[in-house]
Formats: structure tokens, sequence, C-alpha cells
């Protein structure tokens, strides 16, 4: 059964490949390390606000920024043509329909040029001058091995009482399942390696347990505090009992993928014997 499901989610990602990698090759190719990925669906009033922040948090880096629309059925698209003739690293995705965050962050990943990800929430509710710190966490000299992704914790988080109560409900059933020790697996913003991202099984709602597949991996996954402010325009595209019901299914299949993952430690390639003859003295 969770096989079953599992597999008609994938369904979708050879076409979505394909396409990302054919726009890809059409972009010019320049040099970037890190790319900032941002899903907005009907968060046009956030848009320009929240790229001008991630701009002034990482100067003059070598990055992209992509935010990658949605479907929105507000003039959220209009807004960001408009921001690229203000930002010139900003590179501008769109889906025909809407697909949902975990498909539209997949879609900025299989363009992204840079080799480190910076995941941020289209909502502004997350801190882009957050961004350096996490950045620096991740490539630190000392890092362990293997570090992939080191994910934001929401410090003092500015959101209604019963989102906040259903949040921290969820993240304990999962916690205690999944043993992801993550205390806060739906923050946003969060910077990883492009090639370990790629790795992972793909989902709807795959980005809700990004830490659990890290570690599934073998991965390792490491935590920093980051700020957290109120949503200054437009509502949640959630709800407490929407995420509820998904969030059923959602847990099965992780255990189901743990319960069925083994690992071979290392792979090692074996060097090509010689096939040159000696020359006969």
């Amino acid at each position: 059964m969770f096989s079953f499901w599992l597999l008609g989610a994938d369904l979708v990602y050879p076409a979505q490949r394909r396409e990302n990698e054919q726009m890809q090759s059409k972009m010019p190719d320049q040099p970037c390390e890190v790319s900032v990925l941002i899903p907005v669906c009907n968060e046009a009033d956030n848009i320009g606000p929240l790229a001008k922040e991630v701009v002034a948090a990482l100067g003059t880096s070598r990055f992209e920024l992509i935010m990658i629309d949605d479907a929105s059925t507000d003039h959220s698209l209009d807004v960001l043509r408009a921001l690229q003739t203000e930002i010139p690293q900003l590179r501008v995705l769109h889906h025909s329909r809407n697909a949902g965050q975990s498909h539209a962050l997949r879609s900025g990943a299989l363009a992204a040029r840079g080799s480190i990800l910076c995941t941020l929430d289209g909502d502004g509710q997350n801190v882009p001058a957050d961004l350096p710190a996490l950045l620096r966490h991740l490539q630190r000299a000392d890092a362990p091995e293997p570090l992939a992704m080191v994910a934001g914790q929401r410090q003092g988080r500015q959101d209604p009482p019963s989102k906040r109560l259903g949040s921290w409900l969820a993240n304990q059933v999962r916690k205690g399942l999944l043993k992801d020790e993550c205390a806060d697996t739906g923050c946003g913003i969060k910077a990883m390696y492009r090639s370990h991202y790629l790795r992972l099984p793909f989902f709807d709602h795959q980005h809700r347990y990004l830490p659990a597949l890290m570690r599934r991996e073998g991965y390792k996954v490491e935590y920093l505090p980051v700020q957290h402010r109120a949503r200054q325009f437009g509502s949640s595209n959630y709800s407490n009992f929407g995420r509820l019901l998904v969030s059923f299914r959602d847990l099965a299949g992780l255990l189901w993928l743990q319960a069925r993952f083994s690992s071979p430690e290392t792979v090692e390639e074996l060097p090509r014997k010689s096939t040159k003859t000696k020359p006969r003295t």
C-alpha cells in the first residue's frame, strides 16, 4: 500500500526534472555558490520586501535568488517580473498549475546553479538576516562529516496561539515516531547541500520532513535558533485541520521508508588493473 502511494507521488518527477533541466540550459552560465529558493503562492505584497532583504543579507556573496510562483491567482507574477528589473540575481520560475510548496522547492532545486540551497517561506515570517549564520555553520572547517543541513528553529514564534499549539503537538508526535531530534521541522529557513537534497525520496509535503529524510540517508543535521516575525500581509495557505489530515498518511509513509532503508555504509570503486604487458628482455 505504502509503496504504491510513494510511487504515485514520484510519477511527476521525471517530467519535472526534464523540464527544469531544459530551462536551466537556456539560462546564462554565471558563477554562483548559493541558491536561495523561495516558493510563493498569492504573496504579492510580501514578495518585494522579502526579495530585497535577501539581497541585503547576502551582500556581495555569489548567490542567486530563485522565486517560484506556484500558480498564484493574485498579481504575484507581475510583481516578480517587475522585481527582475531591479534585482539582477533574481530568477523567476512559474508553475502553470498549483502543485504545493514541496514541488515548488523541487523545481527551484532542479534549476539551481549553486552547490548550496537556502530556503525561506514566501510569507515574510522568516528573517533573511539569519541566512549568513546558517551558511557559516554549514561550511565551517570543523563541521562533522557528513553535515548536510543546518535548519532554523524559531524563537519567540509570532503566530496565533491555536497555530502554535497545533504545531507543537505535531512536532511532538513526529519527533516521537521518526526520532529525528527536530523540535521545529516546520521552520522554513534552512541551508543544505544541493547534491544531498536531490538524493532524498520526493513526495508531496516532503519539505516538512527534510531533517528526518536527511538522517535516513546517513547525513547529519544541525540546528540554529532563528528569528520569527508576524505575517504582515495576506493569509496563510494552510490550516491546522488541513495539515492534520495529510500528516497521518505522511507519517505512515515516512515510517515505511525508514523501515525499508538499508545502507552499504561505504561504496568503493576498485581501480582497473593494467592490461599492459611487460616488454620482453
